[in-house]
This record gives C-alpha cells, structure tokens and sequence, in this order.
C-alpha cells in the first residue's frame, strides 16, 4: 500500500505531458493547386459545366429579360414591369389559376393514392408479379399523344362510343364526357392518371422491398390485417418517398398542358383551360405573332410560385420525414 501511495504521488509531481501540436496547415497558392492537378481537374469539368450554364441558366435569364419587354421576336420594346401589370391584371389568368388548381386537387385526390394501393396489391402477389408490374407501366411505354388521342376516341359522346357502350350495358344513358363543362375536368385527370401512374407504382414496388419483412412479421403476430399493416408499418417506412412524390406530383400537374391541348383546347366555355395553355394562347395563338413578353412573364410568375411552394413544402416536411 505503501509503495501504491508513493508511485501514485510520483505520478502526481511528474509533469503532464504536452498537449500534441497539431500540424500547420499549408497555405493554398495558386502553385499548389496546379501541382494537385486542380488544372486538369478544372479541364474536366468545364465541358459540362458550360453545357449546364448554357442550356439551363442562359435560358432561364433570357426568359427574365423577355419578361421585361414587349416581342414578338421581331420586334422588341422594352416595358419593364408593364407585362406582369397586364397578366396579373387579365381575369382569364385567374380563371386558368382556378382550373389548374382544380385539376390539381383531383389528380391529388385520385392519382396519389391510387398508385400505391396498386403497388401494395401487386407486392402482396405471390405469382406473375413480373407481369403485373410490366402491364402497369404500359400506359408510360405508350406516347402521350397517342394515348391522349385514344382516350378521344374512347370519350366519343356517341352513344356508340366506347365508354358509353360500357355504360348503357348497365342502363346508363350516355354522357357528354369532354364536351361538358362539368365532366371534362374529371375525364382529363382519369386519363392522366392511367398515363401516369405506372411511374409512380415501379417507385413504390422498388422502396417497398427496403421494407424489413421482420416487421409485417410482428403485426401479423399481434393480429394485424393487410390494413392496419399498411397504416403502422408501410406508410411510416415509406414516409420519405411519399412526401418527394408529392411534391413532385403537385409541380407536374401545375405544368398540365397536354391533355387540356389535346382533348378540348381548354373549352368547353374555357373549363379546361390551365395556367400553360393560357401561356400557349398568349404566344402562339396569333398567326401574326403572340406576346411573347407576356407569355414569358406568365412563366417566370410560375416558376417562382412552384419554387418558393417546393422551398416551404420541404421545410415543412423535413422533420416529419426523419422522424
């Protein structure tokens, strides 16, 4: 116990040790980032950085100077603020704002949910699962166009048209379909739902096999139905992908021009006419030349909306989706 005592106080009188000095950085010159090889790094680069600038950014700043004047790309005059006055100003942009938004709700309300409930579906299949996942993304393989003239056709308010034999085999009378104000909002989000929605549904499949299976395991244990397996233990596993989803949805069918060009050219009575075709009208409907200004300015209006909408979505999101 002694001779403990005794070394320990030796421990305590001996000086500690210096503190270990950590090595001065080297000052970065010019001369030591061309000898890192930063030169050749820098060569690397710079092809697809001026590909990047030239094709991303220098459009987007050209569209913001066009924004500013009066064109028809023969002519231009600069107005400055002049053209987004005019557009805020024209009641037919709100009335496209108000359709866009309502097409918006309804693709939410019916081309959210429906894709994965489809890839739950075909993710409980035992058999032919290779199948199903290939005949539901057959609506992407198909071209846009041709699927939209199709669905036309299928929408044809003929009693002899294809949706409406479907119908009066049930004894319901025909319906107008596309050529109602009413109903052709909800027949342009159907189709674009079936043509979308097969993206949407592989995703699903792909982030439903991160799933771990110990856990279905577990509900089933306490009595869980495909249900409440779902509600408990997809949904919060998924939580990330389906908030990306979202947002990724809300952008597209903010950008919906096809199916409105297509099927009505946003009649009837301007029912269908959305935020882009009202941008289409405004340049390009005038054989003479549109006002490219002002469709340039409708465009800059939306793109800040979509990403100050996407900034505050993910700020919003960002902790329920790490939670």
């Amino acid at each position: 116990m002694t001779l403990t005592l005794s070394q320990r106080a030796v421990e305590e009188e001996a000086p500690s040790s210096p503190p270990a000095v950590r090595p001065a950085r080297r000052r970065r010159t010019p001369l030591t980032w061309f000898r890192g090889g930063g030169l050749a790094n820098l060569l690397f680069v710079l092809p697809m950085l001026f590909v990047f600038v030239f094709f991303s950014w220098s459009p987007i700043v050209q569209s913001v100077i066009m924004s500013l004047q009066k064109t028809n790309l023969l002519v231009s005059e600069w107005v400055g603020i002049d053209n987004y006055v005019a557009v805020l100003s024209d009641p037919e942009l709100g009335r496209a704002v108000v359709n866009t938004l309502y097409f918006a709700v309804l693709a939410l309300l019916l081309g959210f949910p429906l894709p994965l409930m489809m890839a739950v579906l075909m993710s409980e299949v035992r058999r032919g699962k290779g199948l199903y996942s290939a005949l539901a993304y057959l609506p992407v393989v198909i071209p846009p166009v041709v699927a939209v003239l199709l669905w036309k056709f299928f929408y044809s308010a003929d009693p002899s048209g294809v949706f409406n034999t479907v119908l009066g085999a049930v004894g319901i009378p025909p319906q107008p379909w596309i050529q109602d104000a009413v109903q052709a909002m909800p027949s342009l989000v159907l189709e674009a739902t079936w043509a979308a929605a097969g993206g949407s549904i592989i995703i699903y499949l792909a982030a439903l096999l991160g799933v771990p299976p110990e856990l279905y395991d577990a509900a089933e244990v306490d009595g869980a139905g495909i249900w409440k397996k779902v509600w408990h233990v997809t949904l919060p596993q998924l939580r990330g992908i389906l908030f990306i989803m979202l947002i990724l949805q809300i952008i597209a069918t903010a950008q919906v021009f096809l199916e409105p060009f297509l099927f009505t050219g946003g009649g009837p009575a301007g029912a269908t006419k959305t935020v882009l075709l009202y941008i289409y009208d405004k340049a390009f409907r005038n054989s003479l030349g549109g006002d490219y200004g002002e469709a340039t300015a409708v465009s800059v209006l939306l793109a800040i909306v979509l990403a100050v909408l996407s900034w505050l979505y993910f700020k919003v999101t960002d902790r329920w989706s790490t939670t």
